[in-house]
């Protein structure tokens, strides 16, 4: 089942990089999760235009989406770089820096989903070694270095439940299509004993935990 067309709409409207295809495809998945009742996680929330589909899916399932982001970019975000928007930089003289939390809630505003979703702001690694609670999908999309990726990845999986889905975004195996650290964190997943792939749209992966490795 696909999203609304005023949630697609909004999901379409709001700044990020994610094509609609992959949406449809995380709003599957996290549709498909929600039936567990769990939490739906998302590492990287940037402006929220992801966080759109998992909070409708969340809805939908009687659960809630959660969010984590420290809001001030990652690596290809910053100033000088490729993908650095200076429209999400805090016009304080006194600090300069971006903040993507302002624009990432004006997003859940307009699409009328603020109620369905708890963001935290914070490092996903300090985020994870306090988490608690299983959860139903973990959605990998935050630094792609593979200190990033790589921590995101150790500190989430394990809370992934039996059932629940591992999603990673901007897998190319091919070094020319992107960088390669959500490729080896999809690698290492598909190595574990705990996943086993699901559905494969362009550069996202969805897989299930079957399994107790990590």
């Amino acid at each position: 089942m696909a999203p609304t067309p005023d949630i697609l709409a909004t999901f379409e409207a709001a700044k990020g990089f994610m094509p609609v295809d992959e949406g449809l495809a995380l709003y599957a998945a996290a549709r498909d999760a929600g039936r567990l009742g769990l939490p739906l996680l998302e590492v990287g929330t940037y402006c929220g235009r992801s966080t759109i589909l998992l909070a409708d899916a969340a809805r939908e399932g009687g659960t809630v989406a959660v969010t984590v982001d420290h809001h001030r970019g990652s690596e290809e975000q910053q100033p000088g770089w490729e993908y650095h928007d200076p429209s999400v930089v805090d016009d304080d003289p006194g600090v300069g820096r971006m903040d993507t939390l302002p624009t990432f809630r004006r997003t859940l505003y307009k699409a009328g989903l603020e109620d369905h979703v708890i963001a935290v702001v914070g490092r996903s690694p300090q985020v994870a070694k306090v988490w608690q609670a299983p959860l139903g999908l973990v959605f990998i999309d935050g630094g792609h270095t593979d200190e990033h990726a790589g921590a995101d990845y150790e500190g989430w999986a394990p809370h992934v439940a039996p059932g629940g889905l591992l999603v990673i975004h901007d897998v190319f195996p091919d070094p020319a299509d992107g960088g390669q650290a959500p490729y080896r964190v999809y690698l290492r997943a598909l190595a574990s004993d705990a996943f086993t792939e699901v559905s494969v749209t362009r550069s996202l992966r969805v897989l299930r935990r079957t399994g107790l490795g990590n």
